[in-house]
């Protein structure tokens, strides 16, 4: 239960800002973390959870965020204020030196990654399930607000095939899809591009609707151990159409 309230909690702090709004034509989109207009925030997933400490640092010129995860979870947001079309790609980098030791995505009790980049959908309400309109409806009973359609998160396991989807254990609105596997890459930049509606259609087996805001997390407090994760340059691309 403390997972899906803070899952639901995630989907409010990713896109509740943006959720009223008409979406607006897709532009590409730099959410670098040096910019201020990118509005990364610290989120915490839930009150009776351990903070993830989260620092910015210089490397190469660029502004990186650090994760830093002891037995916690936590979020770095970036929220947009009005929705937007999906991108033709959403690009990244990332950093690990050790995957999470004990952690398994398939398992809820298991279920930390040291890195996450996570994107929150909007879409039809009317067309979920009967169960999840219930638990929608609880979240929007107790905050007060109408929750997003859907999370994508992006994650790097420790054995699972790259390109699995694994659905949440919470609720069916919640897919983790494997960009990196294994160890192959660790204590180095990997770069990853990802082509957002496909990803999303392999997830959810639907078009997406509108992107709402994008997150970050390196967690640990399933298992309790301790992992870091190292973000930047993250990208949302529409052909045609420069960065902002």
């Amino acid at each position: 239960m403390k997972r899906l309230t803070g899952i639901f909690l995630t989907l409010l702090l990713i896109c509740s800002a943006a959720l009223a709004a008409a979406a607006e034509p897709c532009r590409t989109r730099s959410l670098d973390f040096g910019q201020k207009a990118a509005g990364w925030t610290h989120r915490p997933l839930s009150m009776l959870k351990k903070d993830t400490v989260y620092t910015l640092t210089q490397a190469d010129g660029r502004t990186v965020l650090r994760g830093a995860a002891d037995g916690s979870a936590s979020f770095f947001v970036s929220r947009f204020k009005s929705a937007m079309e999906v991108p033709a790609s959403i690009s990244w980098r990332w950093k690990t030196d050790a995957l999470v030791s004990g952690a398994d995505n398939r398992d809820k009790k298991r279920e930390d990654a040291p890195l996450r980049v996570i994107v929150g959908f909007d879409g039809d309400h009317a067309t979920l399930p009967e169960v999840e309109k219930k638990r929608f409806k609880r979240a929007k009973s107790l905050s007060g607000r109408d929750l997003p359609y859907a999370l994508l998160m992006y994650i790097w396991s420790d054995h699972v095939p790259v390109n699995t989807v694994i659905p949440s254990a919470h609720t069916s609105q919640v897919k983790m899809l494997v960009a990196a596997s294994g160890t192959g890459g660790l204590g180095q930049w990997q770069t990853v591009k990802r082509n957002l509606a496909d990803d999303y259609r392999l997830a959810f087996g639907a078009a997406p609707g509108p992107v709402l805001g994008v997150a970050v997390m390196t967690d640990t407090d399933n298992t309790g151990t301790r992992a870091t994760g190292e973000y930047a340059d993250i990208l949302m691309e529409c052909s045609g159409n420069r960065p902002e």
